[in-house]
């Protein structure tokens, strides 16, 4: 296929354990996808209108959401007609194609953490209970260490019995310090841990938040303080507020970050268990239903496993092998 030999050399030769990961983490959504897509082009001599009906139902099942797969089909319905497109052999190529613009959708899509230009960058954390909000800040500590940062994790998540002591064990495994306080006011020990930062300073501050919905008022006045608190210690903190979703969730996911997105500035989202999921479709669902960015994926259970997002990488490990059994 055209695009993945663009996509091929793109990826340097150091990048081809990230390219594995992206391969093996989607197997499960590549597997379904690509059976029906084959099924589908097997069963179809021509394009024509109970093609795309079947092709529609397929990126739904992947979980991509109806509103950017009824995008997908009337770009593709535009250029079958524009391009004289007959077989959906010809048509291949075009999808992976869409599906990446579609993704990009004009924007300048950045998947680089914002770092402050002087003082610690301070990372938020927000998602509900179970998404994997905790393992998150742990894997991400782990790579930033690896970076050669000065890391200081905050447990401000003090309502979840374990929750510290989830976090201290992660502080203790990557090798960086913890700011906790058992029964205290979560914004306390926040102010706590954005003051040692800055004293001691430290390159990056990740900090734990409850993880709770139900209570949307609630929160929204408690994100507001914090950000608030944090902003008047370290100039414009928080710098990034990260939003942790289980991809294995499906558009509950959405409806999530969607909810998020009502009470406080999200800048990026973290899909983790994306391995876990044969409907991996939700990466292009999320930024087209919410317009955030997906900035890490996990892959896989390892603290190696949670990568920066890439779409090319994802695309390409989306349908790899498409044109191998065609």
């Amino acid at each position: 296929m055209k695009i993945f030999d663009k996509f091929k050399n793109i990826f340097k030769k150091e990048e081809k354990e990230e390219i594995e990961k992206y391969d093996k983490g989607l197997e499960k959504t590549r597997n379904n996808l690509l059976s029906a897509l084959l099924n589908l082009n097997n069963n179809h001599k021509i394009v024509d209108d109970e093609y795309f009906e079947n092709l529609e139902e397929i990126l739904i099942m992947s979980d991509i959401g109806v509103n950017t797969v009824m995008e997908i089909i009337d770009r593709l319905k535009k250029r079958v007609k524009k391009e004289n497109i007959k077989t959906p052999d010809e048509l291949k190529d075009i999808i992976v194609d869409e599906m990446f613009i579609i993704y990009v959708g004009g924007d300048i899509i950045t998947n680089k953490i914002n770092y402050a230009k002087k003082g610690p960058t301070v990372i938020l954390f927000v998602g509900v209970n179970g998404a994997g909000k905790t393992t998150t800040i742990g894997k991400i500590a782990y790579k930033l260490k690896k970076e050669g940062k000065k890391v200081l994790m905050v447990a401000g998540d003090t309502f979840r019995a374990g929750a510290i002591e989830q976090l201290k064990q992660w502080s203790e495994k990557v090798g960086c310090d913890i700011v906790y306080k058992e029964n205290a006011d979560p914004v306390s020990v926040m102010y706590d841990g954005a003051n040692k930062a800055k004293e001691e300073n430290y390159d990056v501050v990740l900090i734990d938040t409850a993880g709770r919905l139900q209570n949307k008022i609630g929160l929204m006045k408690e994100l507001e303080k914090v950000n608030k608190v944090i902003g008047k210690l370290i100039d414009n903190a928080p710098h990034e507020t990260l939003l942790v979703l289980d991809a294995t969730t499906g558009q509950n996911g959405i409806s999530q970050a969607k909810n998020f997105k009502e009470i406080t500035n999200i800048t990026g989202i973290v899909l983790t268990k994306l391995d876990g999921t044969a409907k991996g479709g939700i990466v292009l669902a999320i930024k087209e239903e919410t317009g955030i960015p997906v900035k890490y994926v996990g892959l896989g259970e390892t603290q190696n496993d949670l990568k920066v997002f890439d779409i090319e990488k994802y695309i390409y490990g989306l349908f790899k092998g498409m044109d191998d059994n065609g």
